[in-house]
């Protein structure tokens, strides 16, 4: 089951019925730096610093708006991963305790590819593995590391943030099992829903752009075998209540 909303996700959250999520997978918006100032001894940009990407910073929600949400629609006993920079680490992870998760552990996503800076090179990413209510063990227990290995999209992006589904395939099936619903408020180009379908998971995802929004649901339809899907809903059910 595939079940999407183009929109608002701080406004769609509320729609989602509590404790009826299995996991949460997102890579949320953030505030980024992109390269200094534009004048003064700094405003020269190392070679492929991303000047771009001015529209996705026009719907930023404060953690706080979001995370008390998401806290809420997950079952008790549940996973959440959420990816974030290093400049936005602690403000999210101050958040996402006040919400009330509890941290597990920090993961690092190790790229092969850097992105240009004028300090070192980064190329990592973070995410926060945290838990509600009770501690639940991962399914891989004996082989899954804090530093995981995957390779970036570096060609042929549909998004300017789009990660690998492998990578987000690797969270998903370790902190749930087949036929779980996990939960992507952020979904951009539709990673986590296209991981979802290759491990045999329900998804919900939101998505307030409508171009990235029909990406990812041409996308789900390809990944399906089917004929590429044109309306803004793949389904309806139960985890929305009346009105949504």
């Amino acid at each position: 089951m595939i079940t999407t909303k183009q929109g608002n996700s701080v406004e769609l959250l509320k729609g989602l019925e509590s404790n009826s999520i299995d996991l949460l997978v997102t890579d949320p918006p953030y505030k980024i730096i992109t390269g200094g100032d534009s004048n003064g001894k700094n405003s020269v940009r190392p070679k492929g610093i991303l000047s771009g990407n001015r529209e996705l910073m026009k719907f930023i929600p404060k953690f706080d708006e979001w995370l008390p949400e998401c806290f809420r629609v997950l079952k008790d006993g549940t996973h959440a991963y959420i990816m974030i920079n290093s400049t936005n680490f602690l403000e999210i992870a101050n958040a996402i305790e006040k919400a009330g998760f509890k941290i597990h552990n920090i993961l690092v996503w190790r790229k092969n590819n850097c992105t240009p800076s004028q300090f070192y090179m980064k190329n990592c990413e973070y995410v926060i593995f945290c838990r509600k209510g009770k501690a639940k063990y991962i399914n891989n227990m004996g082989d899954s590391k804090t530093v995981h290995d995957f390779n970036n999209i570096i060609w042929n992006k549909v998004h300017p943030t789009e990660k690998p589904v492998a990578l987000m395939q690797y969270y998903i099936e370790n902190s749930s099992k087949e036929n779980d619903i996990v939960l992507d408020p952020f979904m951009g180009s539709g990673s986590t829903g296209v991981a979802c379908l290759k491990s045999n998971r329900n998804f919900v995802g939101f998505e307030i752009d409508e171009n990235y929004y029909q990406i990812a649901t041409d996308r789900f339809g390809s990944e399906k075998g089917e004929e590429k899907r044109k309306e803004k809903d793949f389904t309806q059910n139960s985890l929305f209540g009346d009105g949504m």
